[in-house]
């Protein structure tokens, strides 16, 4: 959040003038963020607000958000956040699916504490449950949801990046959710027609399903992003919604060569492919469990981040001070020294 380069780009075409005279020397020119490769290196290292948006109700599931998270973010040296948002929980269930104005309110008010601090931020729709579990009767609702967030949001700067929904699974494949992309998109382009998107495949956003994920050709404001929670024995051990995952405790990430080219083959192939579409990529989501060892949990995050960046990939880690994965204790008001230090091991640690 802190790039030079960064805020150049998103200012206000009305107040560029003046700003750049005091940020820039004169060589410096005001210009829009030029492509999807662009706004994924403005991506950078960032990290995920969730379980507050996310859940059901705000705070049900122990985090509400403050003002305070993003100034915290920041002063941490982070490129961008995420913020994972359950829409459903808050649209109608009949046409026409009217988002609940007070919730409108709550995104705007968020959206301009993030935004505010200069830093690239991605809106998703999260936990999308009924589409998931039964897409042609949810299809027009999902497209109106959309419709109206488009709407509502379409003067915002191009630093506001948005994704159409987080790890599509269950009776949502691929054939489905690929003519989906391309519906949503004609619906988000009427009043977003430069807005940078987010896609991932199904499976959760697996990496290794990225070869049946489709995206329209004639649209380049798009970033391929997945997630990677692997090996999952290590990332999940103790998670209660992970079924076996008891058995899993005690499993160490210890860095060996073996464990090092996993990591590799997978970030190879998701670069590779990548490059055959001339999309770029993002990881939009990793971290491990707070039940594995914080010295196997660093050292693991460490080697993603970096490789990430290495591969040319932007990141929003998972997650910032939700229970379980988070790298900020909102208890303590202090980070997870280990956990942030390999989150930022290009940035001086705050």
């Amino acid at each position: 959040m802190h790039s030079i380069s960064f805020r150049i780009a998103i200012l206000g075409k009305v107040a560029a003038t003046a700003v750049l005279a005091y940020i820039c020397s004169s060589a410096c020119a005001a210009s829009e963020i030029s492509d999807a490769y662009h706004m994924n290196t403005l991506i950078g290292r960032g990290i995920n607000v969730g379980n507050a948006l996310e859940a059901p109700t705000e705070g049900e599931w122990g985090v509400t958000i403050e003002d305070k998270f993003f100034t915290i973010i920041d002063d941490a040296r982070f490129d961008s956040v995420r913020i994972a948002v359950c829409w459903s929980a808050h649209a109608g269930s009949h046409y026409p699916y009217s988002i609940d104005p007070a919730f409108f309110e709550r995104i705007d008010t968020v959206l301009d504490q993030a935004l505010s601090r200069g830093g690239a931020v991605i809106l998703t729709m999260h936990h999308y449950n009924e589409l998931y579990d039964d897409p042609s009767a949810h299809i027009d609702r999902f497209l109106a949801i959309w419709k109206q967030i488009s709407e509502r949001y379409k003067e915002r700067p191009l630093k506001l990046v948005f994704e159409p929904l987080n790890e599509p699974h269950n009776n949502l494949g691929a054939p489905t959710w690929n003519k989906l992309i391309k519906s949503v998109l004609d619906v988000i382009r009427v009043t977003n027609p430069d807005r940078f998107l987010v896609f991932g495949p199904v499976n959760y956003n697996g990496v290794r399903q990225l070869e049946s994920l489709e995206l329209p050709e004639d649209d380049r404001h798009i970033i391929a992003m997945f997630h990677y929670y692997l090996p999952y024995t290590f990332t999940h051990q103790g998670a209660h919604w992970a079924a076996g995952s008891n058995e899993w405790l005690g499993t160490k990430w210890t860095g060996s060569d073996a464990e090092k080219q996993a990591v590799n083959d997978d970030f190879d192939y998701a670069k590779n492919w990548g490059e055959a579409h001339d999309r770029p990529m993002m990881i939009g989501e990793f971290g491990a469990h707070s039940k594995a060892d914080m010295e196997s949990r660093a050292r693991w995050t460490k080697y993603v981040a970096d490789s990430a960046i290495a591969h040319g990939f932007g990141f929003t880690y998972w997650d910032f001070c939700a229970e379980y994965f988070g790298a900020y204790d909102p208890g303590k008001e202090a980070w997870h020294k280990g956990l942030l230090g390999a989150l930022k091991a290009r940035h001086e640690i705050a």
